[in-house]
């Protein structure tokens, strides 16, 4: 089946005592065993729980993967990664990456041993270039956060599969929809499922795919041990927003291709960084690699004072963090999501005091284009 059809499908067949069409949600801590010995599957709902288990097949599912997990955020699911690496291993990890996963690395991981390097991943030999004896991992967003580098997923793969080392890939900007890490080559891909999946600024949520079972093995070990797992209720919120997700992602990226034409030639506006432009460096590898180009946009301003006067002039658009969902968001990465990287990183990487960040939703394209033209106006 297509993944739109497998999508709509998530936890369809889960429930066969009623038939219900939609998955139960299961609100309950604990299981009761048939008998001394004995047991349902089920025994504590943190080992395992029905709501949560249909989404983690349902994402297994979508991603070609042996297993699906998922957490109670999306730092909970890379936290739970980084129980695979010891003290004295060192990563490789996108310069340019969200900077919460900047702020785990560096504020928190490095004290217990670990080490990383930040380099462009969508330049291969950088990647080569920064390897170390003691790298065990290559970290990097297929679709970078914010600036939208393109990563070659499956070369970088291959490079991990002839070093011995785990190929770990955010994928949130593309979801398993417009983008396969682990049909690439890629060991694990993970995904903050609170943003495009679960689609509606409603649910916070962190998923993880992995494609050998005995890693999957490992990886489930961590999270039951851990225990940063995601709740029933969110877990079922997932379902309900996966069945949607090639109809929404369908529409934002129509609309995401809209607006970025349409900033392109503004005159208040320097630079647009969106795959689906044809002058964008990684949108022949997208096209080749992947389904779509995704429904992020970042863009600069001419100006410092445009900045707040888009953020809050836009009245449609919301002045909010967090992305993919169905209403258009804009945020200022500089001192919003990437506040926690040192600002000489973030001059050079170009995540500067001009540059803004569109969420692109499912709103009519027109009145998106004509939100943003008032606001530039400033009246």
């Amino acid at each position: 089946m297509k993944i739109a059809t497998q999508a709509a499908q998530v936890g369809l067949d889960r429930e066969t005592r009623t038939g219900a069409v939609t998955v139960p949600i299961y609100q309950t801590a604990t299981f009761r065993h048939p008998g001394l010995g004995q047991s349902t599957g089920y025994d504590y709902a943190r080992s395992g729980n029905p709501t949560r288990e249909a989404l983690e097949v349902g994402m297994a599912t979508l991603d070609g993967g042996a297993r699906g997990f998922a957490y109670a955020s999306g730092m909970a699911a890379i936290t739970s990664l980084m129980f695979l690496f010891r003290q004295g291993d060192h990563l490789v990890v996108t310069e340019d990456l969200y900077g919460g996963s900047y702020r785990l690395f560096e504020k928190l991981f490095q004290q217990f041993g670990l080490s990383f390097s930040y380099v462009d991943t969508s330049d291969l030999e950088a990647v080569r270039a920064a390897l170390q004896p003691n790298t065990r991992a290559l970290f990097v967003e297929s679709l970078t956060n914010p600036l939208l580098k393109v990563a070659d997923v499956a070369a970088l793969a291959a490079l991990c599969k002839d070093r011995g080392l785990l190929c770990i890939v955010d994928n949130t900007f593309l979801t398993p929809y417009l983008l396969r890490p682990l049909d690439l080559g890629a060991d694990i891909a993970i995904y903050s499922g609170s943003k495009y999946l679960a689609g509606h600024n409603d649910t916070v949520c962190g998923l993880v795919t992995v494609k050998d079972p005995t890693l999957a093995e490992l990886v489930y070990f961590h999270q039951n041990g851990a225990g940063a797992v995601l709740g029933p209720q969110d877990s079922w919120l997932t379902v309900r927003g996966i069945k949607t997700l090639h109809v929404r992602m369908d529409r934002q990226q129509e609309n995401a291709q809209a607006l970025a034409t349409w900033l392109s030639s503004h005159p208040k506006v320097g630079k647009v960084y969106y795959p689906g432009l044809k002058d964008h460096p990684g949108h022949e590898l997208m096209a080749e690699r992947g389904t779509g180009f995704g429904a992020m946009i970042a863009f600069e301003v001419t100006e410092p004072e445009l900045v707040n006067q888009l953020l809050m002039k836009t009245q449609l658009i919301s002045f909010a963090e967090s992305l993919g969902g169905v209403e258009s968001l804009i945020t200022f990465p500089q001192v919003q999501t990437h506040a926690d990287i040192e600002p000489e990183t973030l001059k050079r990487l170009g995540i500067n005091h001009l540059l803004l960040r569109l969420s692109v939703g499912i709103e009519d394209k027109d009145d998106l284009i004509a939100d943003l033209a008032q606001a530039f106006e400033g009246d």
